[in-house]
């Protein structure tokens, strides 16, 4: 089965709980009492992968939705990236359709949802990166960044707690910039040894391998962005290199 089919059961918003557990309730159009009655600061009972990859879906699904809306409108491109990026099957969409639009009725709450993601990856910052990646997979869909779209990425960043600098590397690496520079993308300097660059991208490589990534909590139907991003640090290597013939 699927996370959408597990999701659709229903029982995940009684072990996830605060608004991501309610958005499941409301959605599904039951449960919504429930999960309501235990509050936003609701806790997940149990921090299994599959808990996890249930917290992952939900809320990449309502901060997609609410920054699709951020700029006052959802497009065609972005709801086919929303498709692309979430895998989701024809039998399926319908609920993940639920859960978009009623996440996107207010685009104005969304600090609260990236608050619990934040909090149940927080000694993971490598998933929160590829949360991150998604988002900025599905806004750069219509081929431009909408201000009030970067805006939106630069909060949440914040929210999971990474600073400026840190949020420009992500921008490098998921080709949210428009220049690429192959040292951005592995983050580091032009200045650095040949030794230094062979040792991060290793380090790189090992961190961001899908399998790892999935056994964090990134769902297998979301892991898209993190092979578009291995990807980007492969070429990236490659680049440098060929430029200093290592």
């Amino acid at each position: 089965m699927s996370i959408w089919g597990k999701l659709i059961g229903g029982a995940a918003g009684f072990a996830i709980g605060g608004p991501i557990g309610l958005l499941i309730g409301v959605a599904a159009g039951h449960l919504a009492d429930n999960v309501r009655s235990r509050g936003s600061r609701a806790r997940i009972k149990n921090s299994n992968t599959a808990t996890r990859q249930q917290v992952f879906a939900i809320a990449l699904i309502a901060l997609s939705a609410k920054m699709a809306k951020a700029d006052g409108k959802v497009t065609r491109d972005e709801v086919n990236a929303f498709k692309a990026v979430f895998k989701v099957s024809q039998k399926d969409m319908k609920m993940v359709g639920k859960i978009f639009n009623q996440a996107r009725k207010d685009a104005n709450d969304y600090e609260k949802y990236a608050e619990q993601v934040g909090n149940v990856f927080r000694s993971q910052p490598e998933v929160l990166e590829e949360f991150m990646g998604a988002l900025m997979h599905i806004a750069l869909a219509d081929g431009n960044i909408h201000p009030k779209e970067q805006i939106f990425l630069i909060n949440v960043a914040k929210i999971f707690g990474f600073d400026k600098q840190h949020f420009e590397l992500l921008s490098a690496r998921y080709g949210l910039t428009e220049v690429e520079d192959p040292y951005a993308v592995l983050g580091i300097s032009e200045n650095s040894t040949n030794q230094e660059i062979k040792n991060t991208y290793r380090k790189l490589v090992q961190e961001n391998h899908p399998d790892r990534l999935i056994a964090k909590g990134v769902p297998r139907e979301v892991i898209e962005a993190a092979n578009d991003k291995l990807a980007r640090i492969n070429n990236s290597y490659s680049k440098i290199e060929k430029q200093r013939d290592l």
